[in-house]
């Protein structure tokens, strides 16, 4: 059974320390050195505390601009905070739920055109959902994105949390980029892909019960809830076309992201013990 060392912190969603977790030739990852999250908005002063005390030094935020208006990181005194954001969409238009809103609660004309403009590329959220994560490895902007984190994990000397929105997506994606250099397998990265599920689940019944009850169209309601769900479908898609196009997690980050041999040792003699 997997090893998994959930965070469990107040305001905190979706945490977890991959340390536990065991690669393919039987070491395992160092706790206390990779931290995943959603985001890290308004956390009470205990959670603060926490976190320093697991020793967090680099906070990574993943969400782009809006997003960290809309819910700022709460400071952690210390600790370096780099904003890089990864591209969350194959269209143009929403990030996340929070841009789905004008302040009165009324749907914008933006978000009708997205919903008219999902139904019309994609026939289905998860057909959308699928492209958002193709997008996320594939697309120039966010490939770029994606270098420049494994670059600070790479570098990293003490304990690095990453974080996006609910710690399911962007979030996912580069543990799953991070766990694949390490020598995790692809059947490991998958099941702790869908823990966020579990660890998700309280927010996620939250939202969704409010959102049933909102003012707003039944149109809007299904494409915020396939924003909201996690599916294995959704992972297995770009883990399929990466190992068909690349043959592996690692040599895709080698061929796409910059990554060499010699920076997936210092991985592996850092993280792994």
């Amino acid at each position: 059974m997997m090893n998994v060392n959930r965070l469990e912190l107040k305001k905190l969603t979706n945490t977890r320390d991959l340390g536990g977790l065991r690669t393919a030739d039987g070491r395992t990852i160092r706790g206390g050195k990779l931290i995943r999250s959603g985001k890290l908005s308004k956390l009470p002063k205990s959670t603060v505390r926490a976190l320093r005390e697991l020793g967090v030094t680099t906070v990574v935020d993943l969400r782009i601009e809006n997003e960290r208006y809309a819910s700022p990181d709460t400071p952690l005194e210390g600790c370096r905070y780099i904003h890089q954001p990864i591209l969350c969409t194959p269209t143009i238009g929403i990030t996340g739920t929070d841009a789905l809103f004008e302040k009165t609660g009324k749907e914008s004309a933006r978000v009708k055109i997205e919903g008219e403009r999902i139904k019309k590329e994609f026939g289905s959220i998860d057909n959308y959902m699928k492209e958002t994560y193709r997008a996320i490895l594939f697309n120039e902007s966010s490939k770029e994105g994606l270098s420049r984190f494994l670059r600070l994990v790479i570098e990293e000397k003490g304990c690095i949390l990453w974080h996006c929105a609910s710690g399911k997506d962007r979030a996912g994606v580069c543990a799953m980029l991070v766990e694949g250099l390490l020598g995790v397998d692809e059947k490991t990265i998958l099941e702790d892909y869908m823990l966020s599920g579990k660890f998700w689940r309280k927010r996620y019944l939250l939202n969704k019960t409010v959102l049933a009850i909102g003012p707003v169209s039944m149109r809007l309601k299904r494409i915020l809830f396939g924003f909201m769900r996690i599916k294995r479908e959704y992972l297995e898609t770009v883990l399929r076309e990466i190992d068909e196009r690349y043959g592996s997690i690692t040599e895709y980050c080698k061929a796409e992201l910059g990554v060499t041999d010699e920076d997936i040792a210092l991985m592996k003699q850092k993280y792994l013990e």
